[in-house]
């Protein structure tokens, strides 16, 4: 099972690289005014999105739910954590909604929105961390 969750943790750094760095490019394009930097930043959050994020994020539910379904992990902690995996899915499929919105030209935020919007997978993370480390409750 260490080798399990070893994977599941190498997959989840992965997921979280780029929860954290999606939103930033999102940040960045919403300011770009020339048209060689909009097709580039399309095409780095496409490959981000498709190529890193997506498989990382699958991968590392996939090894989660073998972890607790062979009991290696378990508690009320747990429950929490699955709802906390489950705001990253949800904010993971989010950032797939504003990577078609850019790709088709149809962005309507700026590039505060994208900053703060940034924030959100670090206060999931932070938790998810002290639930699994801590176990506080």
């Amino acid at each position: 099972m260490l080798w399990i969750k070893a994977v599941h943790i190498i997959f989840m750094v992965t997921w979280f690289s780029g929860l954290f760095y999606l939103p930033r490019l999102f940040v960045y394009h919403s300011m770009s005014q020339d048209v060689v930097g909009i097709e580039r930043f399309k095409i780095m959050e496409r490959k981000l999105f498709y190529g890193i994020m997506t498989p990382g994020g699958v991968l590392t539910i996939i090894f989660g739910l073998w972890l607790w379904a062979n009991h290696a992990v378990s508690g009320q902690w747990m429950h929490i954590k699955f709802s906390a995996v489950l705001l990253l899915i949800v904010y993971h499929i989010y950032c797939g909604k504003l990577l078609h919105d850019f790709k088709n030209d149809r962005n309507k935020r700026g590039h505060v929105f994208y900053r703060f919007f940034n924030e959100l997978p670090v206060i999931i993370m932070v938790i998810i961390i002290i639930l699994v480390v801590v176990k506080p409750v």
